[in-house]
């Protein structure tokens, strides 16, 4: 592509968590209804510049670098109002806060066009913020279409603007819940370690002490309940890096239960807590990763008082706590 003459930029303001990212990664995850081929050419054609300055690809984004990009042409309509049931727990003029259920995709991207929480919040409400694009209206944060619970929307640009700069200060309090394969050796403690991008699969993270790609990350744990094997655990993480929660217990030897990609399984059935279990008897317990955003605190920009919300343990939740509390607890 080249850039269009009179055709307006988007600009981005570079955050702390991205600092150090290469150019075309940031632009890719901040815009992933786009391949990054595409930004990657958009870059090359001069449709990308930073801090009014024409830059590469592997240009690495420095906190408060002000991006400005001309998206091509979109090959997919914008996002319309689907008529999908919502769990709202907490709602004013200004914003919401959503219960999400796994296996929603939060925005519109690649394979996912339909059936997203954007989807379902233009029809559930009147206005929504533009700030974050016509692709994604609303929403300030994100989760993994496999976490389920506790997401925020914002519904005019000030209140976006201002939980944004919240989530950016280490401002909201945001606590998840997960089971965990293995239990860790201490009942509580501080996971504290680096997390940085995979050198060979791109879709993972890792804990590393590499200064030049690792990001600081800090997570507090509590185990909530043992089991044979198992770990119910809250989890407050104090940053807020890509799959942070994830990496660091995956560090320590307790992978989220079900999470494929960091655990190598990406279910739970029963006859893995029982043995010799006839296949007539078998289920599925659990289909997806066992990661649920539990609560959420933080002060209401516009009316400052103290809001706080906790999402409920999804069904899946439920009956796998409940087996693991049949089939395998401590002796």
């Amino acid at each position: 592509m080249q850039p269009t003459p009179g055709k307006p930029f988007v600009e981005l303001t570079a955050k702390h968590k991205v600092e150090g990212t290469r150019l075309d990664q940031y632009l890719a995850t901040m815009f992933p209804e786009y391949s990054r081929s595409v930004i990657q050419k958009a870059i090359e054609a001069h449709a990308v510049v930073v801090n009014g300055k024409s830059a590469k690809a592997s240009y690495k984004v420095r906190y408060n670098d002000l991006v400005q990009i001309q998206l091509p042409e979109p090959t997919h309509d914008l996002p319309v109002p689907e008529d999908i049931p919502l769990d709202v727990l907490y709602e004013d003029e200004f914003l919401a806060i959503i219960n999400k259920p796994a296996d929603m995709v939060v925005h519109p991207a690649k394979g996912h066009w339909s059936g997203t929480l954007v989807n379902a919040i233009q029809f559930r409400f009147s206005t929504l913020s533009q700030v974050g694009g016509k692709r994604r209206p609303g929403i300030v944060h994100r989760l993994d279409r496999d976490t389920s619970g506790v997401i925020l929307v914002a519904k005019e640009e000030r209140t976006h603007r201002d939980m944004s700069y919240q989530f950016e200060t280490r401002k909201v309090f945001k606590e998840y819940v997960a089971l965990t394969a293995g239990a860790p050796d201490r009942d509580s403690d501080y996971i504290e370690s680096r997390i940085g991008h995979h050198p060979h699969d791109r879709i993972k993270m890792i804990a590393t002490e590499d200064e030049a790609d690792g990001k600081d990350a800090c997570s507090y744990y509590e185990v909530i309940e043992r089991f044979r094997g198992f770990a119910f655990c809250r989890i407050q993480p104090r940053t807020g890096r890509t799959h942070q929660i994830r990496v660091h217990l995956a560090s320590i030897g307790c992978p989220v239960l079900a999470d494929k990609v960091y655990s190598g399984r990406d279910e739970l059935k029963l006859s893995d807590l029982v043995a010799n279990l006839g296949v007539e008897m078998d289920e599925v317990l659990l289909a997806r990763q066992a990661l649920h955003a539990h609560r959420l605190r933080f002060q209401h920009p516009r009316t400052q008082q103290i809001v706080e919300a906790r999402a409920p343990l999804p069904p899946d939740y439920e009956r796998t706590l409940a087996a693991l509390r049949r089939y395998r607890p401590l002796r």
